[in-house]
This record gives structure tokens, C-alpha cells and sequence, in this order.
């Protein structure tokens, strides 16, 4: 039984003043997240990724399909007290101090009066707050209302935790700690579901990923299998500083560095571009495979919905 399993969710609003028009902010969608996994949602902003979270915690309603948590419907209360919820841009009240928000967090999640001090004094420490647990929310950092909005979310020991941007706006030290505490709950065996746009952390952290842009699904799977599917690159080092004019057709990349030059080209033009070396009689000096990154699938994958999304106008003007 998966943890999340969305089937078709698709959301459309009413945008305009006078003459209201529809628009698809997310295409029917169908995914899968398994129990005790971090999977990754990426995409570029306005690409659909909160929309979705809005969706499954039931902050907005579907215009067509379905969704469970837990093997649970939406709507359904039972489901709601064994998740956990950050959104991208939390709102606190400023004048309560972090160790008051998670007692109201906590009676609010039906955590017993005898452990509430106790679980509130844990998860201060948990995030890295302990020593600012009587601090007005006012004065925290951006990273320190970060931690504290993860501490509410996991405080009554949720089975799914869904997170909205969580290293949106942080210093490196802030994602270094977020990203240590969504370590723990994978640990733990939770499941954690997190958008980003953030890519290095979605390497450093997912099981899986999905890549949805303009609302629609671009690719899901382990990062490994999904940078398989892009073409690779090499690395080729010759010394001398000429650069044959049959290279330069090969849609390659070239860094002149002293008595050497290093390009970087398409494998498939691996064997034209040693021929090349050999007839122009030039000094190889290595031939490197580069490995794929995240980075290339994703910018794939966003390009391709952006040009599809720039013909399919072409034809409806045409």
C-alpha cells in the first residue's frame, strides 16, 4: 500500500475581471510515493508543486480525480491527525514564543496534556531551539521560523510529512540543518513528500523524484534512472591551442588553457571528433565520460514543456 497515491488530480481556476476565463493549473495527475521514502516534487515556480500540496491537504478543491493518504480519502479525520504539514510561506503569530506555538500546535493535535511539556521541550531541541524555546516568534530568523514550522509539523509524530519549499529563503547553514532533519525522519521511517526548486538538495536527499512543469508531469523515478535517459557528454584535453573547424561543428564547448584546449561535446560525437585529432596530427592528451546531473534532466525536461507550450499557441493563432 503506498503512502500517497494520486489518481488524476487536476485543479482549474477562474482567472480575469470581467470576462472570466479557465486556467489548468495542474493537468490531471497520477503518482504514486511509497511508504518510508523522501520523494522529491521539482519544478520551476508556478509549475503546479504547491497547488498540489494545497490539494491533498484539502486547502483548496480538486475540479476533477481523486487522492489518498494512507489508503484514506481527503477528507477523511483520521487521516489528518497522522500527517504533518509545512507550507511554503507559514504564518505565526508574532508575539508567541516558539515553546507557546508548539503547546497550541500540540493541543490542537490532540497530544495528551501529560506529554505536551515534555514533546514540546523535545522537538525545541530536536530542530535546534532549545536556547531560544521563550523568544518572541518576532525575532527569529528566517531559518529559525523555518525550524520552528518543521517542529509543528512532525510534533504529534506524524506517518507522512509533507513539506512546501523547505530551503526556500535559507543561508546554506539553515538547508544544511533542514536537510539533516528530513535525514531523521527518513530514519525514522516516515515518509517525507518536499517541493523544491533547489536541485542539490533534492540529489543529496530523494529516493525518488518527479518533474511536473506547467501543471503537467514531465518524469518521476530514482535520479539514477531518470539521468540515464539523457544523452551524455565527454570530455576531450588536447595539447596546442588550435581548434579544428571540424570541431567546432560538433556543437561542442571549448576552454583554451595555456598550452591546451578542453572541449566538451556529445558522446555520439566520441569517434568523429578523435578522428579529427588524428588527421589534424594533435597531441591527445585525455577523454573523460562526464556523468549526467539532475541539473541537465530537469532543464530537459523544462525546455521541452516550455516549446511544446510555445507550439501549441503557434497552432491555436495559426
Amino acid at each position: 500500500m503506498p503512502a500517497i497515491e494520486i489518481l488524476g488530480l487536476e485543479k482549474t481556476y477562474s482567472v480575469g475581471f470581467w470576462r472570466k476565463r479557465p486556467k489548468r493549473a495542474l493537468l490531471p495527475l497520477h503518482l504514486k510515493v511509497e511508504k518510508g521514502e523522501v520523494f522529491g516534487f521539482l519544478g520551476p515556480n508556478g509549475a503546479g508543486k504547491s497547488t498540489t500540496l494545497k490539494l491533498l491537504m484539502g486547502l483548496v478543491f480538486p475540479t476533477s480525480g481523486s487522492a489518498k493518504i494512507l489508503d484514506m480519502d481527503l477528507d477523511d479525520p483520521r487521516m489528518k491527525a497522522r500527517i504533518g504539514f509545512l507550507p511554503e510561506q507559514p504564518y505565526f503569530y508574532d508575539y508567541l514564543t516558539g515553546q507557546e506555538l508548539l503547546n497550541y500546535y500540540a493541543q490542537l493535535s490532540g497530544v495528551p496534556g501529560k506529554e505536551r511539556s515534555h514533546r514540546v521541550a523535545t522537538m525545541l531541541e530536536r530542530v535546534g531551539l532549545k536556547d531560544a524555546a521563550n523568544v518572541q516568534l518576532r525575532k527569529f530568523s528566517k531559518g529559525m521560523l523555518q525550524r520552528v514550522g518543521i517542529a509543528q509539523a512532525i510534533l504529534h509524530n506524524p506517518e507522512v510529512v509533507f513539506l512546501d519549499e523547505p530551503m526556500s529563503g535559507l543561508d546554506p547553514m539553515g538547508r544544511r540543518e533542514v536537510r539533516e532533519l528530513m535525514e531523521q525522519l527518513k530514519h525514522e521511517g516516515k515518509t517525507v513528500f518536499f517541493s523544491t526548486h533547489i536541485l542539490s538538495d533534492a540529489e543529496a536527499l530523494c529516493d525518488r523524484v518527479a518533474v511536473i512543469n506547467k501543471g503537467e508531469l514531465r518524469g518521476v523515478g530514482a535520479i539514477s534512472e531518470l539521468t540515464s535517459t539523457v544523452q551524455g557528454k565527454i570530455e576531450i584535453v588536447w595539447r596546442g591551442t588550435a581548434i579544428p573547424a571540424a570541431l567546432k561543428n560538433m556543437n561542442a564547448e571549448f576552454f583554451v588553457s595555456g598550452d591546451s584546449v578542453r572541449a566538451i561535446l556529445p558522446e555520439q560525437q566520441q569517434e568523429a571528433a578523435l578522428e579529427t585529432l588524428q588527421r589534424e596530427r594533435l597531441h591527445l592528451i585525455s577523454l573523460t565520460p562526464l556523468s549526467t546531473s539532475l541539473e541537465e534532466y530537469y532543464l530537459q525536461k523544462v525546455q521541452q514543456a516550455s516549446a511544446n507550450a510555445t507550439q501549441t499557441a503557434a497552432g491555436g493563432r495559426a
